[in-house]
């Protein structure tokens, strides 16, 4: 009997062990598991809140301006940056090396950015022979801006006091971009020969051009280093540029930002442009007024009168051809519209025509630029008949209408020559691009609308349809 209690009493403490045994492994597997759960719910969980954060729509509250100026020049410019400055908006500085005589009035005009005075840069060195040294103060706009140490950033853009932003268009174009990245956007000059003297990796500081803000944040941290390493530069963009190469980051181009390093009639390069949404123009004061008759500001007022209804749409150039008289019609919205007295093949259509002035004069270069170019013909009556941008409105269809007026030339006029045309009347929905149509863009088509009237001719813009080309009407 004590025999049989033994084995009974082993076999019971075997069974206790085991017991024992399998819930303590039950317990550690529970545990493993829902630790395992929690960090991946965790992980998700941060995924989930970047991939939100980076899909959640940029605005204008999201980026920083650094204006560079100086106190002598800003006084005559400061109402380039009134036309385009949004105060609830928009955050940033104009960096002056002092105060000008009149500052109290800067502080109190709400409709202009703050003032901020550039630190001191006499400990660094300038050799460049005829240059100005205040391109290092310029330069250090950049490291400045960054200081100013504004929350939620994801862009700094730069530009000069005589540069003129579009901000809807603006925050349209960095949109395409992921700003927790390092970029480095802009353009390059229209001038062969500036791209060639100082880089076509460099973005020029005029046209402006925007650094992400992790960039931005890394590059303040070295610059000054770069600075002291690069005496022997020209300019401000070019200090900008070399330390962003020691970075490793090379230039993404946008076409949207303007150098305009041309003098005059800016007419044919504003006719002309690209498919890209208008950022920016520069060098105001070395081009005639946009439109005949007016001031420049007067003449840049009546242009962001437009971009205050359709700002996408900007210059936008749409072309299409007229069936009864076989004229070609060349419509750049909210600007001009162009109308040819024959058909033209559509490649001869879309290069700019020289109606500007060279840069510099002398250089064999001087006259080379990076697009593609037409000479105007020497006869003026030759040459397409001009309307410019009257008005525009929006309509109770939700359609836009622009209306344009012919620019007079005195020229002989017969029944088939658009001359005797008055005006043109310009049909077109809201042009508000998604991010895949402006990383993919489509010109748009347009339509010659039968008319009772005959000094009036009415367009009508769409989009075209799949397979539609852009192409004369059969003779």
């Amino acid at each position: 009997m004590q025999s049989l209690r033994s084995i009974f009493k082993t076999q019971s403490s075997a069974r206790l062990l085991n017991f024992i045994l399998i819930s303590s492994s039950v317990c550690i597997i529970y545990l493993v598991v829902s630790v395992f759960l929690v960090n991946n719910s965790k992980s998700s969980n941060i995924f989930l809140s970047s991939s939100h954060h980076v899909s959640s729509p940029t605005t204008l509250e999201h980026i920083v301006f650094g204006i560079a100026s100086n106190k002598n020049s800003y006084p005559n410019r400061k109402d380039y940056v009134k036309l385009w400055w949004e105060p609830r908006k928009m955050r940033g500085c104009v960096f002056l090396e002092s105060l000008p005589q009149d500052a109290e009035s800067y502080k109190n005009d709400t409709s202009l950015p703050s003032v901020c005075i550039s630190e001191d840069t006499s400990r660094f060195r300038y050799t460049y022979r005829g240059g100005l040294r205040s391109a290092i103060r310029v330069a250090r706009v950049v490291s400045e801006t960054v200081a100013l140490n504004l929350s939620d950033v994801r862009w700094y853009v730069f530009g000069d006091d005589d540069t003129v932003f579009f901000p809807d268009n603006l925050v349209k174009t960095l949109s395409k971009y992921d700003h927790q990245l390092w970029y480095y956007i802009g353009s390059n000059s229209e001038i062969y020969a500036q791209n060639k003297f100082f880089s076509f990796d460099m973005a020029f500081g005029g046209a402006g051009f925007a650094i992400s803000a992790p960039l931005a944040k890394v590059l303040a941290k070295v610059f000054d280093s770069c600075i002291e390493r690069y005496p022997h530069l020209y300019g401000s963009d070019s200090r900008v540029s070399s330390c962003l190469l020691e970075l490793g980051v090379g230039l993404t181009r946008e076409p949207g930002f303007h150098q305009f390093d041309v003098r005059g009639n800016l007419f044919g390069l504003l006719a002309a442009h690209p498919t890209a949404p208008l950022v920016s123009l520069h060098h105001l004061d070395h081009i005639e007024p946009i439109f005949p008759n007016m001031t420049r500001i007067k003449a840049l007022e009546h242009f962001y009168e437009a971009g205050n209804i359709d700002t996408g749409r900007l210059l936008q150039q749409t072309v299409c051809y007229d069936r009864w008289f076989s004229w070609t019609i060349s419509v750049s919205w909210g600007y001009a519209v162009q109308v040819f007295g024959k058909h033209i093949y559509l490649p001869d259509v879309l290069p700019v025509q020289e109606t500007f002035k060279q840069w510099k004069r002398g250089n064999v270069l001087a006259g080379v630029y990076t697009f593609n170019t037409r000479e105007l013909h020497h006869d003026p009556c030759q040459r397409p008949t001009i309307f410019f941008m009257d008005s525009v409105s929006s309509e109770k269809d939700g359609k836009i209408l622009s209306i344009y007026k012919k620019s007079y030339v005195n020229c002989s006029v017969d029944i088939g020559s658009p001359r005797k045309l008055e005006e043109i009347r310009v049909v077109s929905p809201k042009l508000d691009l998604n991010i895949k149509q402006l990383q993919a863009p489509r010109r748009h088509c347009c339509d010659v609308l039968p008319t009772s009237v005959g000094q009036v001719m009415e367009i009508d813009i769409r989009e075209c349809k799949e397979e539609e080309l852009i192409q004369m009407h059969p003779q």
